[in-house]
């Protein structure tokens, strides 16, 4: 029960983050076209970070379910 509220926790504090940082450079004293620019290069690099987290703890769980079905 606590690894699952803590996952909740992070998530929450992980989404937080993604939200102020977008909100902040939204409201950055620039042009809306550079504004635009560094939101979508900033929200393509997390999308990256994202997407190899996702990629190693796919791999992680592979792992270990084969190791479950060795015993």
């Amino acid at each position: 029960m606590s690894e699952h509220r803590n996952g909740e926790v992070l998530t929450a504090f992980l989404l937080g983050g993604v939200i102020g940082a977008a909100l902040g450079i939204l409201f950055a004293p620039a042009s809306g076209k550079v504004t635009r620019e560094r939101l979508n290069d900033w929200l393509e690099e997390k999308g990256e970070n994202a997407k190899e987290a996702l990629e190693k703890l796919e791999s992680e769980i592979k792992k270990k379910k084969e190791q479950l079905m060795k015993n």
